[in-house]
């Protein structure tokens, strides 16, 4: 498969997929004229890899989970240790977001929103 063959199979825009064989999450094999020559192997890694970065993880977990998923040998566990590791990211960046907008919406309650200059909002980001 070419790269746009690829593309339409993983899901993945070809930067992407470009860049991910510049980091080393993918190895095509080059054709005699240096093209990449994707096999269905890497159209799979492609598309595990556009699913778990879809649920947020991060690149180096990415490249672990490939890791692990090539490894027939791998403990379910390890698996579970890192999405859990992942689960409690997302948990921590979530309360940071309702917190943010708990703080916001009290802001916007307390401005008038009328012609007069004074306004809670620009009060509160101008104090440091």
């Amino acid at each position: 498969m070419n790269i746009s063959q690829v593309a339409t199979a993983s899901g993945l825009p070809a930067k992407t997929i470009r860049y991910y064989e510049d980091i080393g999450l993918i190895r095509p094999a080059r054709s005699a004229n240096g093209y990449r020559a994707f096999s269905d192997q890497d159209a799979h890694k492609l598309a595990f890899l556009s699913r778990a970065r879809s649920l947020g993880f991060s690149i180096e977990d990415c490249r672990t989970l490939l890791a692990l998923w090539e490894d027939r040998s791998r403990a379910s566990g390890d698996v579970r240790k890192l999405a859990t590791d992942h689960l409690e990211e997302i948990d921590r960046k979530l309360s940071e977001l309702h917190q943010m907008r708990d703080t916001l919406a009290h802001l916007v309650s307390c401005c008038a929103g009328d012609d007069r200059p004074d306004c809670p909002i620009i009060d509160k980001l101008a104090k440091s």
